[in-house]
């Protein structure tokens, strides 16, 4: 049964056709309206959030489908000491696909092994965040007409950031990529991503706590949230968490064409004066994700079938 638990479970070839069906949705969203009826997802929801979990729920039900939720895992029998596979196997008889957001890293892994149906994972913990990415993917290639010969600034919590290190594995694997790293020294990128994905494929990336320096070359700006869910002490979170707020004095070296992205919740790492600027994009991406979960739920419940 195939599921979706890292961005690098699905090739370049695979990225690009789910863009070219975004599109598609996008153009004729009413072709697309009775695509699942009959089908139902379930969204398994082990960690707070807000818009991955609608987002989940808006694609399958303008797909004609169905949901069914567990949204608070306090109500839940994970409560009660259910293991995630046991979880899985049950919810397994009762949806199509499976939705599921977890703290721990590997908890999506484990689900996909248990599951009798596809799994797309969520989020969990610090590790990938796939559909975050393929959201990401869709604004950058619809802001810049491509994913290819881009110079990417990632920003803010290099760490922990789930959605950086998806984000660097899915464009690590097209042409002509530079990224600029830039964090406190508390939170640079770990060693592994940087090995696997840059190091190992001779890709030009810089690292430094300067991002105003590092912004005329930009095209893309990537802020992220220091979060304050990845810290084991309240006074590193504290004395980091206020290191990048992007404002419009800093964006004056800009590119007249960056695009600024976040994969939210903001906090405060961007100025609200800054959504009145057109190069920010992290609300289109909102929205883009929406379409890529659609996609992806399409190939998924097709493949599923066949």
């Amino acid at each position: 049964m195939r599921s979706v638990i890292d961005i690098l479970d699905l090739t370049v070839q695979e990225i690009d056709s789910l863009i070219a069906d975004a599109y598609c949705i996008i153009t004729d969203p009413a072709r697309y309206a009775h695509a699942c009826d009959g089908k139902k997802l379930a969204t398994l929801f082990f960690e707070p959030s807000t818009r991955t979990r609608m987002s989940f729920e808006a694609a399958m039900y303008e797909l004609g489908g169905h949901v069914i939720s567990m949204t608070d895992a306090a109500s839940s029998s994970a409560s009660k000491g259910e293991s995630v596979a046991d979880t899985v196997r049950a919810v397994s008889c009762y949806a199509d696909i499976i939705a599921m957001r977890h703290p721990k890293e590997g908890a999506a892994l484990v689900a996909a092994n248990n599951a009798a149906v596809p799994v797309i994972n969520a989020g969990d913990g610090g590790h990938c965040h796939p559909t975050q990415t393929l959201a990401d993917l869709l604004t950058i290639h619809r802001e810049k007409g491509g994913l290819g010969g881009l110079t990417v600034g990632l920003c803010g919590d290099l760490k922990f950031g789930r959605t950086v290190h998806s984000l660097i594995n899915a464009l690590s694997r097209y042409d002509g990529m530079r990224f600029v790293l830039i964090s406190p020294e508390e939170l640079k990128l770990p060693s592994y991503v940087k090995d696997a994905a840059l190091k190992a494929k001779g890709i030009p990336y810089e690292q430094t706590t300067d991002l105003e320096k590092a912004m005329p070359s930009l095209d893309i700006l990537y802020m992220t949230r220091v979060q304050r869910e990845r810290f084991f002490n309240e006074e590193d979170y504290l004395r980091l968490k206020d290191s990048y707020i992007l404002t419009p004095e800093k964006l004056k070296n800009a590119k007249n064409d960056l695009c600024i992205m976040h994969p939210l919740p903001r906090v405060n790492e961007i100025s609200t004066e800054v959504d009145r600027d057109a190069r920010a994009c992290y609300f289109k991406q909102v929205y883009n994700g929406k379409i890529m979960r659609m996609a992806l739920i399409l190939k998924l419940l097709k493949e599923a079938a066949e």
